[in-house]
């Protein structure tokens, strides 16, 4: 499993980013991830430090020449896409719409940080989402209506 950086972002803001680990084992996160999250964190931000994160694990990788092309993608982006093409059956999480297209034309599997929170929930790692979106939402993460109202339908909520 691959991660970008909103996701990690948001899970350590609402102190769930355990859930990666129990629902993935290990997380591979591309360097400009890393270097992402750095920046963030230099300016005060809450971000975790990666190194303390003994289940994930930083790779390099030299970006697909058709992805670095595209205008409007993040290096953290670009990069876990291209991991995605390295690897065998991988899963994206990665919240940028953007990103989220190209995944989807590139046939790569993905989801993002509400997927993640359905996940938890079904498997019984969560007991209620609508506080967390609440959360996300203070911390300003996008989220519109309908589809707030379709993750807590998701949910049983």
């Amino acid at each position: 499993m691959i991660a970008d950086t909103s996701p990690i972002q948001y899970l350590y803001q609402t102190n769930l980013l355990d859930l990666f680990p129990q629902l993935y084992g290990s997380v591979i996160v591309p360097s400009a991830v890393m270097h992402e999250l750095a920046a963030g964190a230099a300016l005060a931000v809450s971000l975790p430090d990666l190194s303390s994160l003994a289940w994930l694990k930083v790779k390099t990788t030299t970006v697909d020449v058709a992805l670095q092309e595209i205008n409007g993608l993040g290096a953290g982006e670009k990069e876990a896409l291209t991991l995605a093409l390295e690897i065998e059956d991988p899963l994206v999480i990665v919240d940028d719409g953007l990103a989220r297209y190209y995944a989807k034309q590139l046939n790569i599997k993905f989801t993002g940080t509400l997927g993640i929170l359905l996940k938890a929930k079904q498997l019984g790692k969560l007991t209620i989402v609508a506080p967390i979106l609440d959360e996300l939402d203070a911390l300003g993460f996008r989220l519109d209506s309908a589809t707030r109202m379709a993750v807590l339908k998701l949910a049983g909520e």
